[in-house]
């Protein structure tokens, strides 16, 4: 190597140094969106309250409801269903960016190996006599070059890519949740549809006695065809409502199907009789829940990749440095390639500075700042959304539960009001029009509880979903998200 190369890869490596002793980042300092959190929960109750045991994980949540068959749906949910599939896809391209990203801050090195023929233009400028017309070129060289991000240009883009990329694992957990939530609510309302269809088999058996004995005591001329035709009526509407509740089922039995990525033609569910558990859901400490919901942390970690690329479009206003070195052999032909003199060497650094670019510079500037504005007020907004959620969880789960005594009562009552007037009917007390009515009521509370226990148990799903699941923002810093697991 001759003294002149090594002359300049001295300097390459002090303007080097120099640049790494004044890299900074340009981007403003970084805080999350100031947001209004309130001190406690409005619609905490003595059905959720807020429990010191609110920060513990909940595992798979699932559990809580008590049925093994929704247990083993739940487990098929990540190794099954497409959206996930697609959330994880994304999730990999993002790490993979922040690799792509993260290679600007390493030296370049490349090697380049020609060899190749060429004639001159017999017409050519300043065409010498002693010049070939044919000649060969054979090279054979390397080079390395290194952008040391004096501006800090290459460190904001990697910190953007970086949070960008913990976003897009939020988004991965928020789509596993919604998921399992999707299939839990669905599994619910499936099984309240089979509970309802029981009481409609069990009622129109009844319908049927009584219309059995009708037809006895009109055979004997004891009952009028007014009373036959009310029997009737009574026993063929709950037969139409029992097949209504078959269609509803079939569309909540598809759409399970659908979400463990099976053909709805494939899959079933036998009809079942669930005795589910409605749990008591611990809302606990407000400021907590900005840690436990994946869409609130998603949405914060734009908000900082955002504020990264107002430091990229910063540093673009100044001068760009770039430190490369170049060297190998060049000879005319492959023999005696590696003799003296044939070496070529090039070393120094190369400054570009823009100076007149219509405004293009200014212009990414103004867009990553209403970027970074515009990503803040979705942070904000996912918040507040996120506390209606929940207020609306704990509301629905504290007033259907008092609403449970009082319906629970009311269907008490219907039944022995429909045997008294079933009795009161054979003795010839009362017209059947009584009976009739009072069929109808007890059917109907029947039906209101069976839809409120129903309705309890999606409260307390939607309850959990609000606050996150299982989940916690410090899944983030790990970089690795649970998949193809059953727990969250």
């Amino acid at each position: 190597m001759t003294s002149e190369f090594s002359c300049g890869l001295k300097l390459c490596a002090l303007l080097g140094a120099t640049a790494l002793a004044g890299c900074a980042s340009m981007a403003p300092k970084y805080s999350p969106p100031a947001t209004p959190v309130p001190a406690a929960f409005k619609e905490t109750g003595s059905w959720t309250q807020a429990a010191p045991s609110d920060a513990m994980r909940r595992g798979p949540w699932w559990r809580l409801f008590g049925d093994p068959t929704l247990d083993e749906l739940e487990s098929r949910v990540d190794t099954a269903s497409p959206a996930l599939d697609a959330a994880l896809a994304r999730w990999d391209a993002a790490q993979a960016y922040v690799k792509a990203t993260q290679s600007g801050l390493l030296p370049q090195i490349g090697a380049t190996a020609q060899i190749s023929q060429n004639r001159q233009s017999d017409n050519r400028p300043l065409r010498g006599s002693r010049q070939p017309d044919w000649y060969g070129a054979d090279t054979l060289s390397g080079a390395v070059s290194w952008d040391p991000d004096l501006w800090g240009r290459v460190r904001s883009l990697v910190k953007a890519s970086k949070a960008q990329a913990q976003a897009s694992e939020a988004d991965l957990a928020d789509v596993r949740l919604s998921l399992q939530a999707e299939l839990a609510d669905d599994y619910l309302r499936l099984r309240g549809l089979d509970a309802e269809e029981k009481l409609l088999v069990d009622t129109v058996a009844a319908y049927g006695r009584a219309l059995d004995l009708i037809n006895h005591l009109h055979a004997d001329g004891a009952a009028s065809g007014l009373d036959l035709g009310r029997a009737q009526t009574q026993l063929e509407s709950a037969q139409a409502v029992m097949q209504d509740i078959k269609a509803r089922r079939a569309l909540y039995e598809h759409a399970i199907a659908s979400l463990l990525g099976e053909p709805a033609s494939q899959f079933s569910l036998s009809p079942q009789i669930v005795d589910f558990t409605v749990p008591d859901v611990p809302a606990g400490v407000p400021s907590v829940l900005l840690q436990r919901r994946p869409d609130i942390a998603a949405a914060e970690r734009r908000v900082a990749a955002a504020n990264a690329r107002i430091g990229a479009a910063k540093a673009a206003f100044y001068p760009d440095l770039t430190l490369a070195a170049l060297g190998g052999l060049q000879n005319t032909g492959l023999p005696g390639w590696l003799a003296p003199g044939n070496e070529i060497w090039s070393a120094g650094p190369t400054l570009v500075a823009p100076l007149f670019e219509g405004g293009l510079r200014h212009a990414e500037l103004k867009v990553a700042k209403d970027e970074d504005r515009a990503a803040a007020a979705d942070y904000r907004s996912v918040v507040l959304r996120a506390f209606q959620d929940v207020e609306d969880g704990l509301s629905q789960s504290n007033d259907l539960a008092v609403e449970a005594g009082p319906q629970q009562a009311a269907v008490a009552a219907a039944k022995k009001t429909e045997k008294l007037a079933l009795a009161r009917y054979r003795e010839g007390a009362v017209s059947y029009l009584e009976v009739v009515t009072a069929q109808a009521a007890a059917l109907q509370a029947e039906q209101a509880d069976l839809n409120l226990t129903t309705r309890r148990l999606q409260a307390s799903l939607s309850l959990i979903r609000a606050l996150g699941g299982g989940w916690s923002a410090a899944e983030l810093a790990a970089g690795k998200p649970a998949m193809k697991t059953a727990t969250p």
